[in-house]
C-alpha cells in the first residue's frame, strides 16, 4: 500500500486507532487502494474548522481522489458538510471569506490528507464501518473522475479567465478592503488622546498639518541640491600631501596677516594715534 510522508507519521503514531478502507480508481482496477481513517480528536477549541466527534480524518489519499469524490464516497454514511483536503496534518481555522477562484489555484502534489465533517457524529461511526465491507469506487459511470486528454482539456479550460468574473471578484475584494481600512481608521480616531489602563496616550505622527507630497519638481530640486553638494566636496583634499599643502597655505596666511598688523600698529604709534584703550 503505498504512504505518503505525512500519512506514514501520523499512521505511527496513532496506528490502533486507524481503519483500512479500500478503495478503487474503477472498476477495471485490480488492486485496490487503501484509506486510512479514525475519528478526529484534539483538544477543545484546538481546531475550530474541523469540530471534533463530527470529523473524520482520512490519511493516504490519492491525488486523483478530490473532495467531491470523498464527499460521495462517504455520503452514504450520513450527510457530508464538508470536506478539506491538506498537504499534511495540523490545526485548522474557519474562513470567514471565500477562496478566490483566480488567485488560490494549488497543484496537487503526492498523497495528502482529508477532514471530512458531517453532519452528526453517527456519520463518523458508519464511515469506519466501511472497512469491513467491499472497495469503494471513486470512479463511477454516473460520476467518472476525468484522466488522460479529457483531464488535460478539461484544466486549460480553466485556466482561462473571464474578464467579467476577475473584474467582479476584484472589485469586491476591494471593497471589503476599504471596508476594513475605514473601520480601523475610526477605531483609531476613536482611541486617539484616551489613555489606557496604565495611564499611556498613543501619539502618532498625524498632526493638525500633515505633510504634503512632494510633487516632481520638488524632487527634482531636492535632487538637485544634493547633487550640489556631493560636487562641492568630491575630490577636495583627496589626497594626504593637499590636505597638508591647505593647512601650510592657511598658516602662511595667518602670519602674514599678523606681520601686517604689527606694522599697522608700529606706524599708528610713530604717529601718536594709537590708542588701544
Amino acid at each position: 500500500v503505498a504512504r505518503s510522508g505525512a500519512g506514514a507519521a501520523a499512521a505511527s503514531q496513532t496506528g490502533a486507532s486507524l481503519a483500512a478502507l479500500a478503495v478503487k480508481f474503477a472498476e477495471r482496477q485490480r488492486s485496490p487502494h487503501c484509506l486510512l481513517v479514525k475519528e478526529h480528536q484534539v483538544r477543545e477549541g484546538a481546531d475550530t474548522a474541523h469540530p471534533p466527534r463530527r470529523t473524520l480524518f482520512v490519511l493516504n489519499v490519492p491525488p486523483y481522489c478530490g473532495p467531491e469524490s470523498l464527499s460521495r464516497l462517504f455520503s452514504r454514511c450520513g450527510h457530508v458538510q464538508s470536506v478539506d483536503i491538506c498537504d499534511k496534518p495540523g490545526p485548522g481555522e474557519k474562513k470567514d471569506k471565500l477562496t478566490s477562484k483566480f488567485f488560490d489555484h494549488k497543484t496537487v502534489k503526492g498523497f495528502q490528507v482529508a477532514y471530512v465533517v458531517f453532519r452528526k457524529p453517527a456519520g463518523v461511526q458508519a464511515a469506519k464501518a466501511l472497512s469491513q465491507e467491499g472497495p469503494l469506487l471513486i470512479s463511477t459511470e454516473s460520476h467518472p473522475v476525468k484522466t488522460g486528454i479529457s483531464k488535460w482539456i478539461a484544466s486549460y479550460e480553466a485556466s482561462i479567465v473571464d474578464p467579467k468574473e476577475l473584474k467582479a471578484e476584484v472589485d469586491a475584494y476591494m471593497q471589503d478592503y476599504d471596508k476594513k481600512m475605514a473601520e480601523e481608521e475610526a477605531k483609531a480616531a476613536k482611541e486617539e488622546g484616551v489613555p489606557d489602563e496604565e495611564g499611556w496616550v498613543k501619539v502618532t505622527r498625524k498632526g493638525r498639518k500633515p505633510g504634503l507630497p512632494r510633487t516632481e519638481a520638488a524632487n527634482l530640486r531636492v535632487l538637485e541640491k544634493e547633487k550640489q553638494k556631493r560636487a562641492r566636496k568630491e575630490l577636495l583634499n583627496f589626497y594626504a600631501w593637499q590636505h597638508r599643502e591647505s593647512k601650510r597655505e592657511h598658516i602662511a596666511q595667518l602670519r602674514k596677516k599678523f606681520e601686517e598688523d604689527k606694522q599697522r600698529i608700529a606706524l599708528m604709534r610713530a604717529q601718536r594715534k594709537f590708542r588701544p584703550y
